[in-house]
């Protein structure tokens, strides 16, 4: 059964809607005004949302932008007071329609019939993403992420610099991708390099290439990250593991926007967005001398920290129960429930490898776990 919620402050109205979507077998929820009606979004997935514009405390555009936030769910807004004006501003802000009172009622279902085909198009599309392992999604909405969020909103348009910090396993990367996906660079390449996983004495051939005949191994001519990434982004991970002398070629390259290959005696104009990340603090590497103080400033413009898990537990029953449907839809599994107490038992843990330790958990208990997963499994397979 289909799942609305009509978010209006007079309960004549709410009930009519009720009355007339039940009707047509759909399921409906009720808010009152809009700040319970974005608790409700948060907690609950709905196929469609009809929201009043004029409301006390919060009038429906800001309801539609907290929602357009959280989820990309339909929202139909409706008003008495409607005028052309009123109606364009509200699709500009992101609604799928405007519909005016006294409401339409061949009208309001033809309206959600649509909504609810969107909604279908965006789940489908989602589980294919899902199927070709292509999802950079940023998943919770405690405070923590909803600044994050805003940062980006304002950072990734620029060309500035960013030098993304937090625990391993706090989703860096997502961070760096969703500002690459946001800026005017999104239709150009990401080029991810893990500077701890490469050896000292390989990071330059990585980064910048190399020329045929420049080492015993260089058979052909390589062109490194910086140039493969040229007009895009270059996401340097673990920036505080790389040695001192790439530290000062990289440098370089920020300063001049230029490189040269190992071996090769010209330089090669570039044009790369460097957003870095570390789980290292870099003033207390720079104090000790292991990182350049010239390129902590450069590279750190702006600077994004990711909240450990431990400081976003809020966020556990999203990331748990959208864990459990990817899970469930990659091995092909149906459904299984995560009992409330379950969710409670995994907010009382302490998460030491953050979101990726949560994902391994939710994985494990699907593989595990016969019907619905309890706080007994948790405590048991956790």
């Amino acid at each position: 059964m289909s799942k609305i919620l009509v978010i209006d402050d007079e309960k004549s109205i709410r009930t009519a809607l009720r009355e007339i979507l039940e009707y047509e077998k759909y399921e409906v929820d009720e808010a009152c005004d809009g700040s319970e009606g974005i608790n409700m979004v948060k907690n609950h997935k709905y196929e469609a949302i009809l929201c009043d514009i004029k409301m006390p405390k919060m009038d429906g555009i800001e309801v539609l932008i907290n929602i357009e936030e959280i989820t990309d769910t339909p929202v139909i807004m409706i008003s008495g007071h409607g005028n052309i004006e009123t109606a364009v501003e509200a699709i500009k802000k992101g609604a799928f329609d405007y519909i005016a009172k006294p409401l339409d009622l061949n009208r309001l279902l033809v309206t959600l019939r649509n909504a609810r085909d969107r909604s279908s198009l965006i789940d489908e599309t989602r589980m294919l993403r899902r199927k070709i392992g292509v999802n950079y999604e940023m998943i919770g909405f405690s405070e923590p992420m909803l600044h994050i969020r805003k940062m980006i909103a304002k950072v990734a348009p620029t060309e500035a610099r960013v030098l993304i910090t937090g625990e391993n396993g706090t989703g860096k990367e997502l961070v760096a991708r969703r500002l690459h996906a946001q800026s005017r660079r999104g239709n150009g390449a990401f080029i991810e390099v893990n500077c701890a996983a490469i050896p000292a004495e390989l990071i330059e051939s990585k980064l910048f290439g190399h020329e045929k005949g420049s080492f015993t191994s260089a058979m052909k001519q390589h062109k490194g990250d910086f140039e493969q990434a040229n007009g895009g982004t270059l996401f340097l991970d673990e920036i505080g593991d790389m040695s001192l002398a790439a530290q000062a070629k990289v440098l370089r390259a920020l300063q001049e926007n230029k490189i040269s290959r190992v071996g090769g005696e010209r330089d090669i104009q570039v044009d790369v967005r460097v957003i870095a990340a570390t789980n290292k603090n870099l003033e207390e590497e720079i104090r000790i001398k292991t990182f350049r103080e010239d390129l902590y400033h450069r590279l750190s413009v702006i600077i994004i920290d990711v909240p450990s898990l431990n400081n976003r537990l809020d966020d556990i029953p999203v990331l748990a129960n959208y864990f459990l449907t990817e899970c469930c839809t990659n091995m092909g599994k149906a459904m299984v429930e995560l009992t409330s107490d379950a969710i409670l038992t995994l907010q009382g843990m302490k998460w030491t490898g953050n979101i990726r330790q949560l994902r391994n958990v939710i994985e494990r208990l699907v593989i595990l776990c016969d019907g619905a997963i309890t706080a007994d499994a948790v405590r048991q397979y956790a």
